[in-house]
């Protein structure tokens, strides 16, 4: 009965929820994903995914700022099931969100997804075996709540707060007689041509920002506390056009995928393992762009060494071409307050603006914000380790999906999703109810993600962690993940609880 029905029994009926085995929180590009490979693996699994916007596309279709692209190549990033066909192998969000779309309507989950529903409460009863969500829609211009019961629940939102980006105070920003923008709510109608503008901030959204807004722009400024590793990378692969063009494309597409993640493993390990090595490499190919070795080393050489934080990648170079032209420039400094035409720095020098642009960093959330509870109980997710980097301790039949920090997002969530229909298929041949992961031993606990980067260290403390060994290590190496996660035991490492065990309901609800 979709959508809820009733049970006769008296003067007064009960609403009876309705239920599904599998509920997918998120349409971005790992819901959609996850989505293809539930119906593939687990054809007789009812499923529906649950998205709080009225659009899928996550990332893709929430930010609109200017030149918005992914630093990873589309080949890794898009999935191994749908080849990427588009000549940039570094792609604009547009046709990553025209990527996504194609995707959910050519296997059909588009009929899958419900818009305008947001998850905010999870309670897993282990009487039922099953999840009550709690959700909130919009009925007309009111909130309304309505609940959902679901065998198991996969969280596909990411990590990222979408309702509110980082933002630090600015001494006198009150003051400030232009305009304030955040790259998260970008206005549709903003006009900055002709205007002075300044980007606060120097990652991969400050580098976007700076080259699409300079051929418009009077002058754009990218102001930053202290330098971050920006490489050029090319925009389009000439050897993955060349391969295209001899093989059919899905070998294609695998042949390239492959290329791509063997070069970015390996660069990853090379920066690790050599970091005064790979400084000089990068410091090399930034001076041999901008023929500037002292704005290299003031503004392109961190303290930091390369992957202690996220690389920055620049397609083609474009905003170091900007710099050329002229059309840009970058600022080393530190804000002591603005004032009405600008923003004065501690060195006293005054950067005008008529546009600033506070590109100054995500917030983090947990799992798109979802409060767990078990049996009653609120779960401590700083409590908990997460095992295969999908499964947590303490929270039965569920998984969240936790994409690679230094590769493509796509890949470990891939292989997260393709995880769970295992985990789905040996609870049916087990006849099980319910599966938790639990630690045969200690666990030396370890953030859940290891980067040094500011938005990461601001909220980490709130995450579940990681352990000190496999399983219950979250490694950022495809390689390894892609050879062992699929060959786990999991009658070793997963609690199970019997279907025998769990009390019948004496209320039927049809699938």
């Amino acid at each position: 009965m979709r959508g809820g029905g009733r049970v006769a029994g008296g003067p007064e009926t009960a609403v009876v929820p309705e239920h599904l085995d599998v509920v997918i929180v998120g349409a971005g590009l790992s819901g959609i994903g996850a989505a293809y490979r539930l119906q593939t693996e687990c054809p007789g699994q009812t499923y529906a995914v649950l998205e709080a916007r009225e659009s899928l596309g996550g990332t893709w279709d929430l930010f609109r700022y200017p030149g918005i692209r992914s630093d990873s190549d589309m080949f890794t990033l898009g999935y191994p099931f749908k080849p990427w066909r588009d000549a940039k192998s570094i792609a604009d969000g547009p046709s990553i969100l025209r990527y996504v779309e194609e995707a959910a309507a050519e296997f059909g989950i588009d009929r899958h997804i419900r818009y305008g529903s947001k998850v905010i409460g999870a309670d897993w009863s282990t009487e039922s075996a099953r999840w009550t969500l709690t959700l909130e829609q919009r009925a007309g211009d009111d909130l309304v709540h309505r609940t959902l019961t679901c065998n198991f629940l996969y969280a596909c939102a990411g990590y990222y707060n979408y309702d509110q980006g980082h933002a630090p105070e600015f001494p006198g920003i009150d003051s400030f007689t232009g305009q304030v923008v955040h790259p998260q709510f970008w206005p549709e109608e903003l006009d900055y041509a002709g205007k002075r503008v300044v980007v606060i901030g120097s990652g991969a959204t400050a580098v976007t920002l700076v080259p699409a807004m300079a051929d418009q722009a009077e002058s754009v400024t990218m102001l930053q506390r202290t330098p971050t590793w920006i490489s050029a990378v090319p925009g389009r692969d000439k050897q993955a056009d060349k391969i295209r063009e001899l093989l059919p494309p899905k070998l294609a597409h695998r042949v390239i995928r492959t290329k791509k993640i063997l070069f970015s493993i390996g660069f990853y390990q090379y920066c690790r393992r050599r970091p005064q090595a790979a400084r000089k490499l990068l410091t090399g190919l930034t001076t041999r762009i901008l023929k500037d070795e002292q704005a290299v080393a003031e503004h392109f050489t961190p303290t930091y060494d390369p992957w202690d934080q996220r690389l920055c990648a620049v397609p083609d170079a474009d905003f170091f071409k900007a710099m050329k032209k002229g059309k840009a420039q970058v600022v080393t400094d530190h804000i002591e307050t603005f004032v009405p035409e600008g923003i004065r720095l501690k060195s006293g020098r005054v950067l005008p603006a008529d546009i600033v642009v506070t590109a100054t960093g995500l917030r983090l959330l947990a799992f798109g914000g979802i409060a767990l509870r078990v049996d009653g109980r609120a779960v401590n997710l700083s409590e908990q380790f997460v095992w295969q980097g999908a499964m947590l301790t303490g929270v039965p039949n569920f998984a969240v999906c936790i994409g690679y920090t230094n590769s493509s997002w796509t890949l470990r969530a891939d292989l997260t999703s393709r995880l769970v229909c295992k985990v789905l298929n040996h609870m049916d041949r087990k006849a099980y109810a319910a599966v938790v992961p639990k630690p045969d031993g200690k666990l030396d606990e370890r953030p859940l993600l290891d980067l040094a980067a500011g938005y990461v260290q601001r909220s980490i403390a709130d995450f579940p962690r990681q352990g000190d060994r496999h399983p219950w290590k979250v490694r950022q190496n495809y390689l390894l993940d892609s050879a062992t996660t699929m060959r786990t035991s999991l009658s070793k490492t997963l609690a199970s609880t019997p279907k025998s065990a769990v009390r019948q309901r004496d209320l039927t609800v049809s699938r």
